[in-house]
């Protein structure tokens, strides 16, 4: 095989990955997306005499840079440089991934324990992606089932990382397969190599197609067979398509307010449970110290002198100046004219007649717009934060995922936004008590891209892990209801003013992964820790040895 083989065959795996990532890209092809890659991978393991140290880093990049850009390309409609920052960087870590189960496999010398490090590094990836402040779990490779969520409905017992798992072992075989039949070196010539194939070859090609058909199989099982117990909620959901470029961050609260109860005022009636409106849809500074003051409070209480049953949802921008000898937070910020110290937040506001206000602060925030390492020696990173109007800089957050209590109806919590994307996380407000869950976004950032409808098919997985019905609002699309089993209901369009008004049955039971939450990727690291600690000592252990020869 030829050098420039090897990186058609990297170029291809970054290809069939794309084909297969939502929105409208077919799943079936991330079975075998990253069987070109490792082929290079095993071609330059065979072969090492050809190759000088690194090579695979070279040679595997184009793979993981081609995916990132065909996937997230629209990251660029918001920031040019965090488009490509985001990108490079995280192909990289990728590779960096796939370097490490390379070198495994070089040192311990027993394919079985290197392919099971690749299973258990890249879970492990995938699961820091989840949980440190440089998150970017977008592409974790379960979430590649989002708009063919009927083939994960078992996401209720293993959460996304149980696809990323499924997808890295059929992978891996097929790739193993390849390689063992030398079907490469007689693809002029296939009748030869079919002719050639032995029994067990069969055998092990029939084990494959098993692991990828069967689990569609009981998908498939248990979506029919899933029933939701009647316990209806109301909702009216507004999508007020304010452009956050051009007049989200400047019209007044007043405007902002009168915009969504003009759109919410035909379908609210006496029996309407929720009013739920977006992510940040009312961008007047209001300090929580003295909130019950501000003209947006005002209004939205307003509201409720009409409909005194009524909860209404909707985001915001708050902030929290520390007291004399409160302990003052990470992401803490000075005023420029007083020895005063605050947090600023994005935060999900509850109004009713029972509790007043009920405040949620997002927890996790989007990697170079709402947060930079928050540690005093990395304060000088905070120049560096991407302007998307609204707060720039660290956020701050909660350290509950809070439930809130309501007038007459059951417990909901709110996801902002970027949330949405984190399974265990998620699963916490859950966890905690909330019957239905209420996602809150702002999408218009990406334009009409893939960007949002990716953002939105996320949510049926979150659906089907938790068993929640979910109310969507979108600033700019795409608002919706999504039931039990992941299927959406009254999907509005994008760049379109709507309010949708519907019926979601809410539910108090857990599931297996809600219980449990990310237990594959506890599992995978620890093993793959072990594995990562005896190939560094096989390598040392083998270089002292040559050293003494």
């Amino acid at each position: 095989m030829k050098k420039y083989h090897l990186l058609l065959l990297s170029l291809l795996s970054g290809i069939l990955l794309a084909a297969g990532w939502p929105a409208r890209g077919f799943p079936g092809l991330l079975f075998i997306g990253l069987v070109p890659v490792l082929l290079v991978e095993d071609y330059i393991f065979r072969h090492p005499e050809k190759f000088i140290k690194f090579s695979l880093l070279f040679y595997s990049y184009p793979a993981f840079i081609v995916w990132n850009a065909l996937t997230t390309w629209w990251i660029y409609n918001s920031t040019g440089v965090g488009a490509i920052i985001a990108i490079a960087v995280n192909a990289l870590f990728m590779v960096i991934v796939f370097n490490a189960f390379h070198f495994t496999r070089k040192k311990l010398n027993n394919d079985v324990a290197a392919y099971a490090s690749l299973v258990f590094y890249w879970i492990a990836f995938e699961y820091l992606h989840l949980n440190w402040d440089l998150n970017w779990p977008w592409l974790n490779l379960g979430n590649g089932f989002s708009s063919w969520y009927r083939w994960v409905e078992w996401y209720e017992y293993t959460g996304a990382l149980g696809g990323t798992l499924w997808i890295l072992v059929a992978n891996i075989l097929l790739a193993v397969f390849i390689s063992q039949t030398s079907l490469l070196k007689h693809l002029k010539e296939m009748n030869t190599w079919l002719y050639s194939l032995k029994k067990k070859d069969l055998f092990f090609l029939a084990g494959i197609v098993l692991w990828i058909v069967l689990p569609i199989g009981i998908s498939y099982t248990i979506y029919s067979n899933y029933k939701e117990k009647p316990w209806p909620v109301s909702f009216v959901v507004v999508q007020p398509n304010l452009d956050p470029y051009k007049e989200q961050y400047i019209i007044p609260p007043v405007e902002v307010v009168g915009k969504i109860m003009e759109l919410a005022n035909p379908l609210l009636d006496s029996t309407t449970n929720f009013l739920v409106a977006p992510e940040s849809a009312l961008q007047e500074p209001m300090l929580e110290n003295d909130i019950n003051t501000f003209r947006s409070i005002g209004l939205l209480k307003d509201i409720l002198k009409k409909y005194p049953n009524l909860n209404i949802l909707v985001g915001g921008s708050t902030s929290h100046e520390f007291e004399p000898g409160e302990e003052i937070s990470n992401t803490a910020r000075k005023y420029t004219d007083a020895d005063i110290y605050y947090d600023a937040y994005n935060t999900a506001i509850m109004v009713n007649v029972r509790d007043g206000l009920q405040l949620y602060h997002k927890s996790k925030l989007t990697p170079g717009v709402e947060v930079l390492p928050t540690y005093k020696h990395f304060k000088l990173l905070e120049s560096l934060a991407i302007n998307l109007g609204g707060t720039v800089g660290s956020l701050g957050t909660d350290r509950i995922r809070k439930v809130y209590t309501t007038v007459n109806t059951i417990k909901v919590s709110p996801a902002i936004c970027y949330e949405s994307i984190f399974g265990e996380f998620f699963g916490e407000f859950v966890k905690n008590g909330a019957q239905v869950m209420i996602i809150i976004t702002n999408d218009g950032w990406w334009g009409n891209s893939p960007g949002h409808r990716q953002h939105n098919s996320f949510a049926s997985l979150r659906a089907i892990e938790t068993r929640r019905s979910i109310a969507r609002s979108a600033n700019t699309g795409i608002s919706a209801f999504i039931d039990q089993r992941g299927d959406p209901h009254q999907a509005t369009g994008y760049w379109v003013p709507a309010a949708i008004k519907g019926t979601v049955n809410a539910n108090d039971k857990l599931t297996f992964y809600v219980r449990h939450g990310d237990y594959i990727a506890r599992i995978a690291s620890g093993c793959g820790g072990i594995i990562f600690v005896l190939a560094v000592l096989f390598h040392f252990f083998r270089r002292k040895k040559t050293l003494y020869k």
